[in-house]
């Protein structure tokens, strides 16, 4: 068999398994058959369990390899695949002042990265412990990845729950020889200072015929980027400045007399602002470290022992503004008498024979009366969190024949933590009950006597506070999380029968989880007493057991049909059985159909099944409750709200349908066009405070155990809130694939790869088409283009996210809705150099972002710009040099 057409076999093979344009050109040998014409490998891919060769399968898998991971510059698995086009909507990744700070996920098709199933190599990676309800990707080494398949397909009938919108499969590298040490470093260009990064590995393995064993560490770094170093941030604008209001909030909000010279605090007209985004930091650092060692062995000719543990620990440093906060919150007011109240005229602030800073008392104030206080605890410094996430996964198994039957048995374990400490948090009660009862230093007739009365904190001079005082109104919070799980699996594949187009095979396997999981606040934050903090503690546990089989039917060489089911019992709301049925349809050599359809579930996660009571004074909008407690009847008032379990919760169910075609017509060229719908029914949905209300007085069904109770004079007692089944998701959409291979012989190899994924519609509940609203770009395109020439790689890659409305409103009109504004199409450049040295090294030079486009500045959740979607990094130059022993 020649070179080439070996290349056209190993191109149309990539193709017909539903490979993404995305392999390299030299695919590996295994996917062909030998020159003696013996018959090939078989291998396992992303979305069966049964083992292939040549063009068999009709799954939509694009696979991004080791070449593209080191041509793409990037540090760690979960920025290379945050920047895949199947991100389309963007998704999770690590920010300061977030309970899952140090955490990265992935958000295949806009959907939900609780839909979206992360495996290593075909086994299902733990929930991280900081959300108890999506996966890490921070915790997969990126020294120890051979290749990544993401299968864009539903696959609850393989792998179970949460494979909705898609599964990413992590293969890591395995009969490995020698050894490898790779070293890169970068430096971004917009930030004027931090965001560095750094990343490394080795790796080292040997292997004979009958014992192969691999080995090394990986990891990557990225420091801290304060707000202040990004240039297009202006100083924050918050009311928790240093400032006061009436009781009913009949007033404008004004500072403090004489109370916003501190660092950091600057007047916004009569109120007393506070530039937040002086010492904030959106981008936590986050620094990753892992350990991995994989080992097989053959016992004998028909069985072989096997095992693998990764140890990685994953660290994250974030830094948010100091805390704002407000008495309104702890339920009482400043009294009218307080040296601290600025209604009342001996307050300390009007003493200008004792205060150095005091002002003249301003008598249109009005009469003395309480007060709410907004202030900003600057003096007690910037709240700083450091987390520590910790994964221990250790597996053994061993696979082998049985007369023709193969069969496997494992057992895994994995041990996931996460240790949170948080510093210059707010001692809520304490701190305003110091502003409350201040004493500067009078005695009980009001006379200054000088510091041997003082007590409290001083409100419009807040760094003069002594040190007992500031150190009395903070606290240290910590959280520690937990998710374990005990894993034992057992399998068999055999021929069954054969049909015309060839052997009938089977697979039936069984698997049984048992996952634990663990949640717990310090007792102040539990209890709701800490300022600029929240959380309310978790825990219980669960076993899952599973049974499952695939098959396929060759009805001919050119048609075959893949049946799969999984049935799933959980030990604490129910069962779920997934289908699935796909076909394979070569119609020339040159055309293949593909399809599927298939059923699949989510289940209700452990954070919020066993979720603490916690309690939540949560503002609303109820005119029963405004008119009971003398209010306009369009007031907003505080009510007792308690966010609850729910233990009724039950499972999500989809239904998805994909059609597809792949086509080579000629050796240089291959494309595949693959359409999606996806519907999730039974919907797994949060109902707040105000959303009950709105429920209640529509007459709208509530979920069982949530509702509002009030009193007999009709105001609103407490609320319970808490997570529900009811409604509807739906989205469609297409991917395009498409590869051209040049070869110029002497002048060179040049492969391009051009995928685009495009989402027709998304919609909730059976409402608007979402699709171009802020945050959700109709399709995400990248042009990847490598050029090999001698000992030299040059890389140039294109990544495209479309554009979207700024604003959305509705209004009268066809469809309700108004659409305004224009968020530009956001295309950067990737460019790399590498070369190959005469002693087994290369070295690499590289720039994300060349033309250091800058992020769409538009407000998105609380910040600047889409911090999921974008980045802020500008250009990202980097160095790396790879040695191989």
């Amino acid at each position: 068999m020649t070179n080439k057409t070996m290349i056209a076999k190993a191109v149309k093979v990539a193709l017909y398994s539903g490979f993404a344009a995305s392999l390299a050109v030299s695919a590996p040998a295994s996917f062909a058959a030998d020159e003696d014409g013996a018959e090939a490998e078989k291998v396992i891919v992303t979305g069966s369990r049964l083992k292939r060769t040549d063009v068999e399968g009709a799954n939509p898998i694009t696979v991004i390899d080791r070449e593209q991971i080191e041509l793409s510059g990037e540090i760690s698995a979960a920025e290379l695949l945050r920047n895949t086009t199947f991100n389309t909507t963007g998704s999770f990744r690590p920010q300061s002042g977030s309970s899952a700070q140090g955490v990265a996920m992935i958000d295949l098709r806009g959907i939900g990265s609780s839909r979206s199933l992360v495996l290593v190599d075909g086994r299902r990676l733990t929930m991280s412990p900081s959300t108890g309800s999506s996966q890490d990707l921070n915790s997969i080494p990126m020294g120890a990845i051979e290749r990544i398949e993401i299968l864009t397909d539903g696959a609850s009938a393989i792998y179970g729950s949460d494979a909705i919108g898609g599964v990413v499969n992590v293969i890591t590298r395995k009969d490995y020889n020698g050894a490898e040490l790779s070293l890169q470093k970068g430096s971004p260009s917009i930030p004027a200072d931090g965001g560095d990064r750094e990343a490394g590995s080795l790796t080292f393995g040997s292997s004979s015929d009958t014992t192969s064993v691999l080995g090394g560490i990986s990891w990557n770094k990225r420091e801290i980027v304060f707000q202040r170093d990004f240039p297009w941030v202006e100083p924050g604008v918050s009311i928790y400045g240093n400032n006061w209001s009436d009781t009913d909030f009949s007033n404008a909000f004004q500072a403090i007399p004489g109370g916003c010279e501190g660092e950091n605090y600057y007047r916004n007209g009569a109120a007393c602002a506070y530039n937040f985004n002086a010492t904030n930091a959106n981008e936590a650092s986050t620094t990753n470290e892992s350990l991995f060692l994989k080992a097989s062995h053959m016992i004998n000719d028909d069985w072989e022992l096997y095992s693998s543990a990764t140890i990685a620990s994953n660290d994250s440093f974030g830094r948010y503004a100091p805390i704002p906060d407000s008495n309104f919150f702890q339920g009482f007011a400043i009294a009218s008498d307080s040296y601290n109240n600025p209604t009342n005229p001996n307050a300390w602030m009007y003493d200008t024979a004792n205060n150095p800073n005091a002002v003249a008392y301003d008598p249109t104030i009005g009469a003395a009366r309480d007060v709410h206080l907004f202030h900003r605890f600057a003096a007690l410094g910037n709240r700083d969190n450091t987390v520590e996430n910790q994964n221990v996964d250790f597996l053994v198994g061993t696979t082998g024949y049985v007369g023709d039957v193969e069969l496997d048995f494992s057992m895994r374990r994995v041990r996931n933590q996460t240790n949170e400490i948080g510093n210059g948090y707010l001692a809520a009660q304490i701190a305003w009950t110091f502003v409350n009862d201040f004493n500067p230093g009078y005695d009980s007739g009001g006379v200054f006597v000088g510091d041997s009365a003082r007590y409290g904190y001083d409100i419009q001079n807040p760094f003069s506070n002594p040190e007992q005082v500031l150190s009395g109104s903070k606290i240290t919070t910590s959280r520690v999380s937990k998710f374990d799980f005990d894993e034992v699996a057992a399998s068999a594949s055999f021929d069954i029968a054969e049909m015309d187009g060839g052997t009938v095979q089977m697979f039936v396997g069984a698997d049984r989880r048992e996952e634990r999981y663990s949640d717990q606040y310090d007792a102040q934050s539990e209890a709701g007493q800490v300022g600029g903090s929240a959380g309310n503690s978790a825990g219980g546990g669960r076993d899952v057991t599973a049974a499952y089989f695939e098959t396929v039917l060759p009805f001919t060489e050119d048609f075959e049909i893949n049946l799969a089911g999984r049935f799933d019992d959980y030990s604490d709301y129910g069962n779920d059985f997934s289908p699935k049925v796909s076909f394979r349809w070569s119609l020339t050599d040159e055309l293949l159909l593909r399809g599927s359809y298939g059923e699949g579930f989510r289940a209700p996660t452990l954070d919020i099944l066993t979720q603490k009571t916690a309690f939540s004074a949560d503002p609303v909008q109820d005119e029963q409750t405004c008119v009971v407690f003398g209010q306009a009847p369009d007031c907003e008032v505080q009510i007792n709200a308690y966010r609850i379990a729910n233990p009724d919760l039950e499972s999500e169910q989809s239904t998805q349908y994909a059609f597809g075609v792949a086509y080579q017509p000629t050796d240089w060229f291959n494309m595949a066009l693959d359409m999606y719908n996806i519907e999730v029914d039974n919907r797994i949905a949060f109902f707040s405070s105000q959303n009950l209300i709105n429920r209640e007085q529509a007459g709208d069904p509530i979920p069982p155990g949530l509702g509002v109770t009030r009193r007999s004079n009709g105001s609103i007692e407490q609320i319970l809130t808490g997570y529900g089944n009811e409604g509807d998701l739906e989205t469609r959409g297409v991917d395009l694939n498409t590869r051209f291979n040049f070869d110029f012989e002497d002048a060179g190899r040049l492969t391009t790869n051009f995928q685009v994924s495009w989402i027709d519609e998304l919609s909730i509940d059976g409402g608007r088409n979402l699709v171009r609203d802020p945050g959700t770009p109709q399709w995400r395109a990248a042009l990847q283009n490598t050029y090999n020439i001698n000992d030299f790689t040059i890389a140039w890659n294109v990544n495209s996210i479309g554009g979207q409305y700024t604003d959305v409103e509705a209004v009268p009109g066809d469809d309700g809705v108004g659409r305004s504004g224009n968020m530009g199409v956001w295309t950067t450049h990737d460019l790399q150099v590498s070369y190959a040295t005469p002693w087994d090294g290369q070295i690499a030079v590289g720039a994300q972002n060349v033309f250091e486009k800058y992020p769409t500045i538009e407000d998105f959740d609380g910040r600047e710009y889409n911090y999921y979607l974008y980045n802020g990094y500008g250009r990202v130059a980097y160095v790396r040099y790879t040695q191989t022993f």
